[in-house]
């Protein structure tokens, strides 16, 4: 019993403990390294596509031209939301994006055709091939949920999803009513490669948590969404664009940095809780972010950034780099995308992470459930309500 054993090591934050084998990504965050399934990220986010990396995760390996036909046609054919979920849409359109990427993304499971697929322990694989099936789907529907709830509180129709056009490319379709830049598009389909699983991050954890319940897929990636929405894990990208519009141009961005760090305030977008080197990510929205803001006539977001990154490479000694929020943030604002939609793109390229984790939960499972230290008092007198003051 607790009251009769020396206090144990408490390790706040699960810091530096493992509670599963995993085979979807491996970080060493001291020299900045990342790979899916064995992947270097810098070979993935230059050579493949947001269709490719979500077959990779969820199948287990590279696909074949003829594979990636069949997955891309299958995530086409799901892209289409049902018109309940549209009407929840209109019905919580004033509501922050994540709150309504939330809702729908639950509501979606009453939609779904393998909703009554059960967890049976004696033979799993049919639960987890409706998993992945409803990841599948979840990882088309997840970006006309975000696309179609903009349009909603704009005043405007969602429009409908194309199937000539890849993840990305269709996105910003939705979301714009035009025919995207095939640049543009490129670079967020690198974003969304970039940003498509990362171990066991505060969102996996959590949807990782709600699997080992044998909740299913749609409970787990609503707890993903719910803990990504938390400005410690999802708003790094949001809080560096209000930092360079603070700064308006590159001229300021040395003070503005000197006045933040000596009042001890944190410069967002540098950091990490895992990586003590760069972030490999980081550098592959660099240079989009440069390209990008000189093909929209505005270098300077790019150039304050810069600025703030020279400023800060003397903490480097520390372990604090730039991350891959830094430049993202800049990338989507050049893009058009309003502030609120960071954090929801950011679920839409995670989707695929947060289904692999789930299945690897059900494949392996074990209900996630650590312990507190009781600090509180022990054995207090039950007092009457007659005689409490």
């Amino acid at each position: 019993m607790q009251g009769l054993q020396d206090k144990p090591q408490i390790i706040t934050g699960l810091k530096g403990v493992y509670f599963a084998e995993s085979q979807a990504s491996f970080i060493d965050g001291d020299v900045g390294k990342l790979l899916y399934r064995g992947y270097n990220i810098h070979d993935l986010a230059e050579n493949i596509t947001a269709e490719e990396v979500s077959y990779l995760l969820l199948r287990g390996k590279l696909p074949t031209q003829s594979e990636l036909s069949v997955f891309d046609a299958e995530l086409k054919a799901n892209r289409e939301l049902p018109p309940a979920i549209l009407e929840i849409i209109k019905l919580t359109k004033s509501a922050h994006p994540m709150d309504v990427l939330r809702t729908a993304v639950s509501a979606l499971a009453a939609f779904d055709p393998d909703t009554e697929v059960k967890f049976e322990w004696a033979n799993a694989k049919p639960f987890t091939d409706a998993t992945l099936r409803k990841g599948i789907r979840l990882t088309a529907q997840v970006p006309t949920i975000i696309a179609a709830h903009h349009r909603i509180r704009s005043g405007q129709e969602p429009v409908k999803p194309r199937g000539d056009l890849g993840q990305a490319a269709n996105f910003l379709y939705m979301l714009f009513g035009k025919d995207p830049d095939p640049d543009d598009a490129k670079t967020l389909d690198v974003d969304f490669v970039l940003h498509a699983e990362h171990g066991s991050n505060a969102s996996s954890f959590a949807a990782r948590v709600a699997a080992s319940t044998l909740a299913d897929l749609h409970c787990a990636v609503v707890a993903g969404i719910g803990t990504l929405k938390g400005p410690s894990h999802g708003g790094a990208a949001e809080a560096v664009m209000t930092m360079t519009n603070e700064i308006g141009k590159p001229e300021n961005a040395a003070k503005y940095v000197e006045e933040r760090l000596a009042k001890k305030e944190r410069i967002m977008g540098f950091g990490h809780r895992v990586y003590r080197a760069v972030d490999p990510r980081a550098q592959h929205l660099r240079q989009r972010a440069h390209d990008l803001g000189m093909r929209r006539g505005h270098p300077e977001w790019f150039e304050i950034l810069q600025e703030v990154e020279k400023v800060m490479s003397r903490y480097q000694n520390r372990g604090i780099y730039v991350n891959v929020d830094f430049y993202a943030g800049a990338i989507y604002q050049l893009l058009n995308i309003p502030e609120d939609l960071y954090v929801p793109i950011f679920a839409m390229g995670r989707v695929p992470g947060w289904v692999q984790q789930a299945i690897e939960q059900y494949e392996n499972n074990e209900l996630l459930r650590p312990l507190t230290w009781y600090t509180g008092p022990m054995d207090v007198p039950f007092v009457p309500m007659g005689q409490r003051s």
